[in-house]
């Protein structure tokens, strides 16, 4: 796999620029070419051995964005080691969980992270996680900063090491459906699973939808800004376009760090082709308004994309009009960390075939997506909604949940035997093309970010003076979602601000910041069906202001209860924008 990444261009074209890290003080991108890249891989690949990681092995990777988080990715693919890579910006207890569940050896880490000129501790938050993990030999620490760092027992300087190392290592030869990475992603149920890709598929699908959804072309600066902790970043950041020899942009930053125009200075001054981005981003960059983007020289565009959410029209037209000043190629990508690549995408078509705004339209080579009604059966023709499931197998699938093969049946295969159940509903328009409704299940999406509300109930239900919390979507301005929730307190709870904000450090500490529900409300009981079943249909409703039009309450335990919802509500609706 690293031979297609990496040797392949080495031999035809050692100087050609790899990588161009955008760090996140503002104009200082780093290039680095594909013989620099293979050099950085392999004396890393020759660390990992000496410290006695072999085939097989599980590392997490704790890093920010940066030519050696990647060289860290292709060091672990060279030995057949497998790497999960776990998002900087998650708790140390996030982390933990990760790394337990998966039994990793080694932890790759920075001392420190930087973003938006912020200092982000990784390593003290490394040795948090660690303390509590028995199956972690070593930890190896990268300057990021010139700061120190605490450095213990199992604790590896590794630029020190990879100065020692041999810049030669032969890669380990791997069977097509050997493990590459596992990925954690949320569910509907308060765990984390461990998406499982492997090496053949994986990597051509990657590599394919690289070069035919973006018309990346030899040459061509492709212009990533997803984070190598989301699969994303695996994708389109790191495995498509190093297997293609393309140059591939790191971004380090956030989009309004110095100022709101940070991503098109960028795209002016690295001559970005291709932009691929977050709906959430853009709809925060638009509120900044037009001259942020004007401002700069953004000729160098030729397609333009979006992931992470479905695109909302404001933020499309935004996009494709003031960004691409009408002239750029939009994709609107649909797919999933369990798909490996992007399966639903306007590109590739005929030449000039249309492109409608805010849609993913065409399924790629080889995807069959059906669309199946309540009772399982496929419905046939045109205008028409149901579970968006794909028919047949395609190479970047995921194979299974590390661990537990029982769950990812269970989740993906059992709802509609033969197929595989995406979770996402789905709309078909009268001309056949596809658009994406949103989750059908209990999972939501904050900013492009993948959340199970179980998640956050199980992480404040921690919480001893909560007994019960329910947690739902609700529509976000610039997030896409935000999360509410409704807890109920010990009848003895006076210091009720308090518990809230315990709460909100709670969700931060075992998930994340972005996990944080935005507002929480305090209700006397929960709707609960006979079987206690909360149903999570009704909050939703509340929150989105369809009081007057609950649907069927029958199931209800006690129908009275919805009505001591709605006052709450209004009460404290009332007092907020007081």
């Amino acid at each position: 796999l690293t031979v297609n990444c990496l040797d392949q261009h080495v031999e035809k074209s050692p100087n050609r620029v790899a990588l161009i890290w955008e760090r996140d003080e503002p104009g200082t991108a780093v290039h680095v070419t594909y013989r620099e890249l293979l050099d950085l891989t392999c004396r890393l690949a020759n660390t990992l051995k000496k410290y006695g990681i072999r085939k097989g092995d599980k590392v997490a990777i704790y890093m920010s964005v940066s030519p050696l988080s990647v060289a860290a990715m292709l060091a672990c693919a060279r030995i057949g080691a497998v790497h999960t890579v776990v998002f900087a910006g998650f708790s140390a207890e996030s982390l933990a969980g990760r790394i337990m569940d998966s039994g990793c050896k080694a932890v790759i880490t920075y001392n420190q992270g930087v973003r938006g000129g912020r200092i982000i501790e990784l390593k003290t938050t490394v040795d948090k996680a660690v303390k509590n993990c028995p199956s972690i030999k070593h930890v190896f620490v990268a300057q990021r900063t010139d700061n120190k760092v605490q450095m213990g027992d199992h604790d590896i300087p590794l630029e020190e090491e990879m100065a020692k190392a041999a810049s030669v290592c032969t890669p380990e030869s791997m069977d097509s459906e050997d493990m590459l990475f596992m990925l954690y992603t949320s569910g509907s149920t308060g765990k984390p699973k461990g998406i499982v890709h492997t090496q053949a598929g994986y990597l051509l699908y990657a590599a394919v939808t690289h070069k035919y959804v973006f018309d990346y072309q030899q040459g061509d600066v492709f212009g990533c800004v997803a984070d190598i902790g989301w699969i994303t970043g695996h994708s389109y950041v790191v495995y498509g376009p190093l297997c293609n020899g393309a140059t591939s942009v790191l971004f380090e930053s956030t989009p309004v760090y110095p100022d709101p125009g940070r991503y098109w200075e960028v795209v002016q001054r690295l001559k970005i082709n291709q932009f691929y981005g977050a709906p959430t981003a853009i709809r925060l960059l638009l509120n900044y308004g037009e001259e942020w983007v004007k401002k700069y020289d953004r000729s160098s565009l030729k397609t333009l994309g979006s992931v992470g959410e479905p695109i909302n029209h404001e933020a499309w037209q935004w996009l494709y009009h003031v960004v691409g000043e009408g002239r750029c190629t939009l994709v609107d990508t649909w797919w999933q960390t369990e798909t490996g690549g992007i399966c639903i995408a306007p590109r590739p078509s005929e030449e000039k075939a249309e492109i409608v705004p805010a849609m993913a339209m065409r399924p790629f080579f080889g995807i069959v997506p059906v669309l199946m009604d309540e009772n399982g059966r496929v419905i046939e023709g045109n205008d028409v909604s149901g579970a968006l499931c794909i028919a047949q197998p395609w190479p970047g699938m995921a194979r299974t949940i590390y661990g537990d093969h029982q769950r990812f049946v269970d989740a993906y295969f059992k709802a509609y035997p033969g197929y595989y159940f995406t979770g996402d509903g789905a709309y078909r328009t009268k001309k056949g093309y596809y658009q994406i409704t949103g989750r059908m299940d209990d999972v939501i999406n904050i900013s492009g970010h993948r959340l199970g509300t179980a998640e956050i109930e199980d992480a404040m239900a921690d919480h001893p003076e909560v007994p019960e919390t329910a947690v739902i979507g609700y529509p976000h301005k610039i997030k896409g979602e935000g999360a509410f929730a409704f807890i109920v307190l010990k009848e003895q709870t006076v210091h009720i601000d308090r518990v809230k904000e315990e709460l909100k450090t709670i969700v931060a500490s075992k998930i994340a910041k972005y996990a944080v529900p935005d507002h929480i409300l305090v209700v006397k009981r929960l709707p609960k069906t006979r079987s206690g079943k909360i149903m999570r249909r009704l909050l939703r409703k509340v929150v989105t202001e369809q009081a007057s039009n609950m649907g069927d309450v029958t199931t209800l335990d006690d129908p009275s209860v919805v009505k001591e919802i709605v006052d709450a509500y209004q009460k404290y609706k009332e007092k907020s924008s007081s």
